[in-house]
């Protein structure tokens, strides 16, 4: 089996690719800036205290280590379960279904409440959000599971789940996904190393995006966002598999076509090789990678030479 490989910082640190999250976890673990997401999402509410919040985060609580990026109670009566989502997919209703059952588990356990008696027991309020910070544009407003899932056939089961894109608003979901924007914008420019955290954080201090968070947490925001690639992250890990399978398929489709419209065998052969490696470089570039290392890549995949390698990599690049 290939070994992904993981992407190195300037002076060796190993870059998290799952960064956006991890900021995400970190802002959001500190009261003052959840009690300014729930008041983003509930503006109405102007008398919410930072004691009327609670923590319901679920952490490494499945197999594989499934967990979600916030969970938080509201004076015992409304769970809110808010997700950050990089790359977009409708799969996100399943998860969050079972957030949402998990957290009802864990919220029913803490009660000591007896679901086998005959008293009716209260169920709080859940709201679904998934905050969606990718460059696809024209996202819907709201998902749910019986129109994606069920063909709009809600008489078995339904959730539904509001999705925040970015605003030109400065409240702190906007801000956040601001940040992120910031941090993609200086990876392209540098790459998955130490300077394009750096930069980022120096950009959004100046642009007064998150600065107050920034500023306080300057040097945890660094250490979270250059941590060493965790190796229980194995759920990243078979995402990134399954893009890598995604991308190899359109790689081979490409060849095959290539190598049909030539009629010859060998023509189909290198036509597969071909749209492999073209594939390679885009996964490559679309995952932050550098040239130098997607050049790497090209050497150590194909066998190829330095030079056919470069000059692959930079005919994708500029397109």
């Amino acid at each position: 089996m290939r070994k992904i490989n993981k992407t190195c910082s300037e002076d060796g640190h190993l870059v998290k690719l799952t960064v956006r999250d991890s900021v995400f976890g970190d802002l959001f673990s500190q009261k003052k800036y959840l009690k300014q997401l729930y008041q983003t999402l509930h503006p109405e509410d102007d008398t919410v205290t930072v004691d009327d919040l609670t923590d319901v985060t679920i952490r490494n609580v499945f197999i594989n280590g499934l967990y979600n990026d916030l969970g938080c109670m509201v004076r015992g009566k409304l769970i809110i379960l808010c997700e950050c989502q990089f790359r977009w997919t409708v799969n996100i209703i399943i998860r969050s279904l079972l957030y949402m059952a998990r957290s009802y588990q864990l919220y029913y356990k803490d009660q000591g409440s007896d679901l086998y008696g005959t008293g009716k027991v209260f169920f709080p309020k859940p709201e679904l959000y998934v905050i969606y910070i990718g460059d696809e544009k024209d996202k819907p407003g709201e998902i749910s599971l019986a129109q994606e899932f069920l063909d709009g056939d809600d008489s078995v089961i339904d959730i539904k789940i509001k999705v925040i894109c970015e605003s030109e608003g400065s409240d702190i979901i906007s801000q956040y996904i601001l940040f992120t924007k910031v941090y993609g914008e200086q990876v392209k420019k540098y790459g998955r190393t130490q300077m394009a955290i750096l930069e980022t954080i120096r950009i959004c201090k100046e642009r007064n995006i998150l600065k107050e968070y920034l500023e306080s947490r300057e040097k945890e925001v660094a250490d979270i966002m250059t941590i060493v690639f965790d190796d229980e992250k194995d759920i990243y890990d078979a995402h990134f598999k399954t893009v890598a399978r995604e991308h190899e398929a359109i790689g081979e489709a490409r060849g095959e076509a290539i190598g049909v419209a030539r009629g010859e065998a060998i023509g189909e052969a290198k036509g597969i090789v071909k749209g492999k490696i073209e594939t390679t470089i885009e996964m490559s570039k679309e995952f932050g990678q550098t040239r130098e290392s997607t050049i790497q890549r090209l050497i150590d995949r194909f066998d190829l030479s330095p030079d056919e390698a470069k000059d692959r990599v930079n005919a994708v690049w500029s397109l």
